[in-house]
């Protein structure tokens, strides 16, 4: 197979969809990798090195985009939307639930259009976005303890507090890969930290495990009011696969927050869990919004392109080599966990939440293959 690396094209994305390594093994196997110049070279992975790796290094996304299946990180923007074809397989996050317009054009297209969040794996976990949530967790907090320095807009709060000071107040809320993560940083930066979910196997679970130095709480709408009313920093990162994230976070009570409190939106790429969130970028992380600091960064583990390519495609090598010796046909119809990620094919839509966001007709997968 033909397998097509493009240089990511989303605001400061510097991550890549494939490294060097990764190219080596597809090669091995005994495909054809294109790969667009200076794809990885912010982040150390230079031409040359691919080359070595055996992939040819073109110059332009179009040529890349003659490819069979194109493996990228971030979501095609306007940009790329002419270069799909029917029958092309693409392999990338591609958060659709939000996002009309992208969802039209993928379903005009008559692309194979594969998702890495919603790929499951035998125990239903999301095997392809646990480590982007991992990462997204860590970053959230060390961007947040920044948003809240005075050069950060925020109110001079220090999360570990001083001798004889108090330390600053940390929420999360969801108790998942993310939050988990988000408040485990938290705990060791000598955080007080809270976390709510409404899972009480969950929280029992991280009660065992990070008790008594987290506190967790059983999340409904009068606990999540009282607590962020007290918070300083507020770290969101509630997901439902697939679907358009719950505002749990109402604009009322954003409003009881202190002036120059900090909300980290780590759900922002499924539409974001709080009534007053709004997609940023890195260029511009944060905003102001009834006297609270916002960041919502859409693809914060790009903040740390490097790591999280390494990571991400650690995850993404097995699925992409499946599909590149099967054929989708053939791999989707054995791979029920790689199935789940199909989220439209030739111009239909087949997964249900994305269907039922955007108002499309469902077609489960099974019908379409």
């Amino acid at each position: 197979m033909i397998i097509g690396v493009p240089k990511e094209v989303k605001e400061l994305e510097f991550r890549v969809g494939l490294t060097p390594s990764c190219v080596t093994i597809l090669v091995n196997d005994g495909h054809t990798v294109l790969v667009q110049s200076n794809a990885g070279e912010p982040i150390g992975f230079k031409d040359e090195h691919y080359r070595k790796a055996g992939a040819k290094i073109v110059e332009t996304a179009e040529e890349v985009y003659e490819a069979e299946m194109i493996v990228k990180v971030k979501e095609p923007i306007a940009s790329e939307y002419s270069l799909l074809v029917e029958g092309q397989i693409l392999f990338c996050y591609l958060h659709l639930a939000p996002n009309t317009e992208l969802t039209k054009r993928l379903v005009d297209s008559g692309c194979v259009a594969i998702a890495y969040e919603t790929v499951t794996d035998t125990q239903g976990r999301l095997p392809l976005l646990i480590p982007m949530s991992e990462i997204a967790g860590r970053i959230g907090v060390q961007e947040g303890a920044h948003a809240l320095q005075m050069v950060g807009g925020g109110k001079g709060v220090l999360l570990g507090g001083a001798p004889g000071v108090l330390p600053g107040k940390v929420v999360v809320i969801g108790g998942g890969v993310a939050g988990t993560e988000a408040a485990r940083i938290a705990i060791g930066m000598g955080a007080d930290v809270t976390i709510l979910d409404n899972n009480l196997p969950r929280l029992k679970e991280l009660e065992l495990t990070y008790s008594p130095k987290l506190k967790t709480l059983y999340s409904n709408p009068v606990s999540v009011a009282n607590v962020v009313e007290q918070a300083d920093l507020v770290i969101g990162s509630v997901l439902i696969p697939g679907k358009t994230a719950p505002k749990l976070l109402t604009r009322e009570m954003v409003k009881t927050m202190a002036h120059g409190s900090v909300i980290v939106d780590i759900a922002i790429d499924q539409g974001g869990c709080t009534e007053t969130s709004r997609p940023t970028t890195h260029t511009n992380p944060t905003y102001m919004e009834e006297g609270v600091v916002h960041y919502c960064v859409t693809n914060m583990p790009a903040a740390c392109a490097g790591t999280s390519s390494l990571a991400l495609t650690n995850a993404t090598l097995r699925y992409v080599r499946q599909l590149a010796i099967e054929g989708y046909e053939l791999s989707l119809k054995s791979n029920e966990g790689l199935r789940n990620g199909l989220n439209v094919c030739h111009g239909f839509v087949t997964n249900s939440h994305v269907a039922e966001d955007l108002g499309y007709d469902y077609r489960p997968a099974e019908e379409v293959l």
